[in-house]
């Protein structure tokens, strides 16, 4: 499988300090990648190196085979990026803010700007002076101006900085177009732990300089589903169950007082069990001699993932 962007065993020290301790991952052709983490974990770092504004002390970063470190002006030629706030002409239009890269970058045609435009959304503002666009405008057209030489792939750092919450979901859904329409790869580091659920295909969490888990976030996590009752004290977990004998499971679990809900599908027995019970649950099902090929939890929310990899530093 080819990939747009490939991290490899990347370090990186400053001063004395390792900030990053051999991070490695990869983003596909129009995948939307999230990178989680707490302050001061090294997400800023990383993003300075993918975009070649300093460079690792090891490892290696390839955007379309292209080696940043060897090769970076073609490497960089693939990169497009939004970091927080957007720096705009503002007392140009966004039209002619567009027009100004396409200057820079010849292969830009006036075909390649309206098609851009209609992308974001900004359609019928283009043609306005952009001190008179609202914070959700600016970052489309900054969005605009990443997406404009037609990158395979660009970086996002907390790009809803500032917005309400119309603005996040407007530019949540710009983001999704664009990668579908376009394939570009996405790379998005943000705070916003329900917009990455929302937002992303898969996502790294990094703790430490260290990437903790990279996991897909479709199938994994529900975000419809919640266990915030008032009414109920009993916290649970959900664990889902593979086993050749789904019948006999399936009795012995409704037969356990420490399982709320059995459910079944073609291949797997979804179950509601007390938190922390996992541990006695494998015991009396080896008890049983029921044959479990596999069995893991079932996170409900990106939250409780965060939370478990980053504060709890579980694998």
């Amino acid at each position: 499988m080819s990939y747009v962007l490939e991290v490899k065993d990347l370090y990186k020290t400053l001063g004395k300090r390792e900030i990053i301790k051999g991070i490695s991952f990869s983003i596909k052709e129009g995948e939307i990648f999230g990178f989680l983490g707490p302050n001061g974990a090294g997400k800023t770092t990383t993003i300075k190196m993918l975009v070649g504004l300093i460079s690792p002390n090891r490892g290696s970063i390839k955007v379309m085979g292209n080696n940043i470190q060897t090769n970076k002006v073609e490497a960089l030629k693939n990169v497009g990026a939004v970091v927080e706030t957007p720096e705009l002409y503002t007392y140009l239009t966004g039209r002619q803010n567009l027009q100004q890269l396409a200057r820079i970058q010849k292969s830009i045609t006036e075909k390649d700007i309206e098609n851009i435009v209609e992308i974001v959304g900004l359609k019928d503002r283009i043609d306005d002076k952009v001190k008179k666009y609202s914070l959700g405008m600016k970052q489309r057209l900054g969005l605009a101006e990443a997406l404009i030489g037609k990158p395979k792939f660009i970086i996002l750092d907390e790009p809803t900085n500032g917005l309400d919450p119309t603005g996040i979901i407007e530019f949540r859904n710009i983001i999704k177009k664009a990668a579908k329409e376009t394939k570009t790869a996405v790379f998005i580091s943000s705070h916003i732990l329900s917009e990455i659920q929302k937002l992303c295909d898969t996502v790294a969490f990094i703790n430490n300089g260290e990437i903790q888990s990279i996991e897909t976030i479709n199938g994994n996590y529900n975000e419809n589903t919640d266990n915030t009752d008032s009414n109920v004290t009993e916290k649970f977990e959900h664990v889902v169950i593979s086993t050749k004998e789904k019948e006999n499971c399936i009795k012995i679990l409704n037969s356990i007082n420490y399982i709320k809900n059995v459910t079944e599908n073609e291949n797997e027995i979804n179950i509601e069990i007390t938190e922390g019970s996992v541990p006695k649950l494998i015991f009396n099902l080896a008890k049983e001699n029921i044959p479990v090929e596999e069995i893991y939890k079932k996170y409900l929310k990106l939250e409780d993932r965060y939370i478990e990899l980053v504060q709890g530093g579980n694998k």
